[in-house]
């Protein structure tokens, strides 16, 4: 039974795939989808790791030398920052990929 009902859905499956046009637009559009998604994935793993690391470095210099917290928080805000554009490239660059590639 298992058999059969497997191939029923297999012909189902031809059946419907050969209803959609599946042209080159669909595949661009796919493509520009699929490549949105990794680059956010890939682009928020660098920033969120940079961060984390100037993050800690930061506290444990200020665990070191409690005289020098001013200095080294505002170099990790900035750090922390440069780090953040990044990110925020890789989401410019997904937002062009799902609204202008078409």
């Amino acid at each position: 039974m298992d058999i059969a009902y497997a191939a029923e859905a297999a012909k189902t499956a031809v059946e419907v795939a050969k209803a959609l046009p599946i042209d080159g637009k669909v595949i661009i559009r796919a493509a520009a989808l699929l490549g949105a998604g990794i680059c956010m994935g890939a682009g928020a793993i660098g920033p969120g790791i940079g961060e984390g690391i100037v993050g800690g470095r930061a506290c444990e210099g200020i665990a070191r030398q409690p005289e020098l917290q001013g200095v080294l928080t505002r170099t990790m805000l900035i750090a922390d920052a440069i780090a953040e554009t990044t990110g925020i490239y890789a989401l410019v660059i997904a937002l062009l990929l799902i609204f202008v590639v078409s």
